[in-house]
């Protein structure tokens, strides 16, 4: 028999528990599965050398310059919710609603603003190949609700697909789907992330949303007369929580479905927290990965961002919109009811201000709003970035 102290001892990823049983493959107090080493801690030195390898592998399989910024986001509803949530983006950000349709699948309103990706609000009228993924304590009233999908546009969505089967993707759809003026395809939903990536090519000059089956959904939205919606600009990045050790391959991953890199990432120790973000250009939308340097243990001893994956999975946290005087978008939306998980943080000498509001129930998504001062040339400050994790503890 092996000495059981130089047994490595595993963590339950679901309840928390510290087992040392060579033998065990289940958790002795919850049954579940997901078992990994109670050891485990993240750092960047794997992950830049892996980056490097990715990115050098897409350029030598032709992927490099088919992908470029986003153009939508998809996020699904509770089919009653959705009009609650077109009516609360509405009052929350610079977007309006250019077109509201069905088909088969769907019901879809879109929203848009100059200079921003659009997002796609929809409710589902088929099977979602994102089912079950809300199996978590605090999601599960809302089994359809989250962001699907990141969809990015692509010059070539069939040589794309091609080369990306080659190299073991798998897509929700055997060939392109064609739109009104586009071709799209997304990729099955991440293990990592519970996000799939999206393709969109515009083959026309007037492009649509909608497929050639779609007709007009009866549905009208008023843009609330809000003086500081004009404050607010276009979407300037997104957030994703996953777990930690699972942070390197769901960044690789999408380094690999798109062509961004990852750029840098900050430690914040005291919170066990690595804000990740991967970048196009400085000046396209950035992707967030939030995640754990060592993982869960349990409700009580883990941090923030770990409580979240636990109690939602990984999923997209926040949308992050810039702002031109964050001060008069903070007073407006507090003065319409808007509450906040914390108050603004940063000043114009420390280059830019944020907030995060309350949860959203009808998305389950966080609104963040930037404000970046003059010649800031940075993305964030470690000091906004631990204020602003800490007071997602509530979550």
């Amino acid at each position: 028999m092996s000495d059981r102290s130089s047994v490595p001892e595993r963590i339950c990823l679901k309840c928390g528990t510290h087992i040392r049983d060579e033998r065990s493959t289940v958790c002795p107090q919850c049954h579940s599965q997901g078992l990994r080493a109670a050891t485990f801690a993240n750092s960047d030195q794997q992950l830049t050398l892996d980056a490097h390898r990715l990115i050098e592998e897409r350029r030598q399989a032709g992927l490099e310059g088919l992908v470029g910024g986003l153009e939508f986001i998809v996020i699904n509803t509770e089919p009653e919710n959705q009009r609650a949530a077109v009516d609360e983006l509405l009052a929350r950000t610079a977007l309006g609603v250019t077109d509201a349709f069905e088909d088969a699948d769907a019901r879809t309103v879109v929203l848009q603003h100059p200079g921003s990706a659009d997002l796609l609000i929809t409710s589902r009228k088929s099977a979602s190949p994102f089912a079950g993924l809300a199996e978590h304590p605090r999601s599960k009233h809302l089994p359809s609700t989250r962001l699907e999908t990141f969809a990015f546009t692509c010059a070539d969505v069939a040589e794309y697909t091609r080369i990306q089967r080659l190299r073991g993707v798998s897509f929700l759809s055997q060939q392109p789907l064609q739109g009104q003026g586009s071709r799209f395809i997304q990729t099955r939903p991440s293990v990592y992330t519970g996000l799939s990536i999206g393709l969109f090519e515009k083959t026309s000059a007037t492009t649509s949303h909608r497929h050639p089956s779609s007709i007009d959904l009866d549905w009208d939205f008023e843009k609330p007369a809000l003086a500081f919606l004009q404050s607010i600009g276009r979407l300037d990045h997104a957030a994703t929580r996953v777990r930690a050790e699972e942070r390197d391959a769901a960044i690789l991953e999408f380094i690999a479905l798109t062509n961004y890199s990852f750029d840098f990432a900050i430690y914040v120790k005291s919170l066990n927290s690595i804000t990740n973000v991967a970048r196009l250009t400085a000046s396209d939308f950035a992707m967030v990965f939030t995640s754990g340097i060592a993982p869960f243990s349990g409700l009580d001893t883990s941090a923030p961002t770990e409580r979240f994956t636990n109690n939602y999975g990984p999923r997209t946290h926040h949308l992050a919109w810039d702002t031109e005087d964050i001060d008069a978008v903070y007073a407006g939306l507090m003065d319409d009811g808007q509450g906040f998980l914390l108050d603004l943080v940063g000043s114009p000498d420390e280059g830019l201000k944020q907030t995060f509001t309350t949860m959203s129930p009808h998305t389950l998504l966080v609104n963040e709003y930037i404000h970046r001062f003059g010649v800031f040339a940075g993305f964030f400050t470690k000091s906004n970035v631990t204020l602003l994790t800490a007071a997602t503890g509530t979550q």
